[in-house]
């Protein structure tokens, strides 16, 4: 089974501060090519500073060690609000995070023409 992160909130995703520090320890290249903020202002950033917890944005979904981390940490991943929540699909399936009523959910991926 494939695992990915979806956000199950309203808002955009995004991973706290703690999280992203985690990717960087485990070496995840995104993590590692994002700017830390929160190295300038190490006192604010804390859960609840919302500009230093909106990190990882363009870190695939299914990125194993986002996965791990999301799993490790649990309701620390969560960024500023976001609610972060792992899903399981077959390895096979070619798929989509689609966005329905603010909540995203893994969709499989179907030809579409126009």
């Amino acid at each position: 089974m494939r695992k990915i992160v979806i956000n199950t909130s309203y808002d955009q995703f995004c991973l706290s501060h703690k999280a992203f520090l985690r990717l960087r320890e485990l070496g995840q290249p995104d993590a590692l090519n994002e700017t830390d903020l929160g190295a300038y202002w190490p006192s604010a950033a804390g859960p609840r500073e919302p500009s230093l917890n909106r990190c990882g944005v363009s870190i695939p979904r299914d990125d194993k060690r986002l996965v791990q981390v999301v799993e490790e940490l649990q309701g620390e991943a969560n960024g500023h609000c976001a609610q972060l929540k792992v899903v399981s699909i077959p390895e096979d399936v070619l798929w989509v995070i689609v966005k329905t009523n603010g909540s995203e959910q893994v969709s499989e991926q179907h030809r579409m023409w126009a």
